[in-house]
């Protein structure tokens, strides 16, 4: 199954010394349902390798996935459970004969972007901007209605980002969203580990798990 809680990072964040045991308690406390995303832009490829491979053996022990962002080779060399593609990123053609079977992400902007995404083999695509975020200054929101529309398009599971906050899960999976992810809703806060359980929570009591 497709985590229901991504916890997105930023160059920020994995520039922090107290990173990989964050991520630790991050993934300790989503276990099978969560996902640590290493995204960066400036950190080189080398580092992202030795971050995921030291978070392997948490992946392993609690089944929470590391997924790699944009860099398909270092997933695929580090042995993450999945690839997050991007804009800057090999085409979905390109990067699943280099992948393999390994899940495979893709960004969507609007529907039709994830309906191309998903046609093209996608396991699942993540929707946004959905509310105002600081990733993204002075570009408005798109709304829920953009996880509505999407999760009309695709039959992949649909991630929700931009600007998320745990009181907006509930209204997310009404409009068809399959989880969602979060940067400063996880990592800006003080207890990263608290954060995502909250998210999850917020899942769960909405599913009456």
């Amino acid at each position: 199954m497709i985590p229901l809680v991504h916890a997105v990072t930023s160059d920020g964040v994995l520039a922090r010394p107290d990173f990989v045991v964050r991520a630790r308690r991050v993934m300790e406390a989503l276990g099978p349902k969560g996902a640590v995303h290493l995204r960066a832009r400036i950190v080189p490829a080398a580092r992202l390798y030795e971050l995921a491979v030291a978070l392997g053996a948490v992946r392993e022990r609690t089944g929470a996935w590391v997924v790699v962002n944009d860099r398909v080779d270092v997933a695929c060399a580090a042995g993450a459970s999945a690839a997050q593609l991007t804009t800057r990123s090999l085409s979905l053609a390109d990067a699943r004969r280099m992948a393999g079977f390994m899940p495979l992400g893709a960004s969507a902007h609007t529907p039709g972007d994830a309906a191309t995404a998903a046609n093209e083999g996608a396991d699942w695509v993540v929707a946004g901007h959905v509310y105002d975020t600081p990733t993204h200054p002075g570009e408005p929101p798109r709304g829920v209605d953009l996880v509505r529309e999407t999760a009309a398009a695709v039959t992949v599971p649909v991630i929700a980002i931009g600007g998320i906050k745990p009181r907006h899960v509930r209204s997310l999976l009404d409009a068809g969203a399959h989880g969602v992810a979060a940067i400063s809703g996880i990592w800006g806060t003080s207890d990263a580990e608290r954060a995502a359980a909250d998210y999850l929570s917020r899942y769960e009591r909405h599913h009456g798990q």
